[in-house]
């Protein structure tokens, strides 16, 4: 059975293009983007070698790049596109994506989505 150890990444705060109303396709807005990232850390826990790892610095920087140069319509495309990322370029087993937009809904404190892809996801 495949280890199931997780990397949290908790309330990274971006700016990007996101919504279906043309004020919101005019300027960056605040996104909250929250991750569990699935992987086998016993190599990395055995070797204390940073070359075992998942390195979610450098995961972490990929979507960071990407939010802030993407332009979506809705936060289920971007949040499909934050676990490609995570999945499929940085080999996570699996990953977690919450992906918020805070103040979007009145008398919310945010609206968003949580979703849960693994590499069969996208077709590997």
């Amino acid at each position: 059975m495949p280890a199931e150890d997780k990397i949290i990444v908790k309330d990274l705060l971006l700016r990007g293009i996101i919504g279906l109303n043309d004020w919101e396709r005019e300027k960056p807005q605040d996104i909250l983007i929250n991750l569990i990232l699935f992987t086998d850390m016993r190599a990395a826990g055995q070797s204390d070698n940073p070359d075992d790892i998942l390195n979610y610095r450098t995961i972490t920087k990929a979507i960071i790049a990407y939010v802030e140069s993407s332009s979506h319509y809705l936060v289920e495309a971007l949040a499909t596109a934050i676990a490609r990322i995570c999945v499929v370029e940085h080999g996570a087993t699996r990953a977690i994506v919450r992906v918020e937009k805070p103040g979007a809904l009145r008398f919310a404190q945010s609206v968003g989505v949580e979703i849960e892809r693994e590499r069969a996801d996208f077709g590997g």
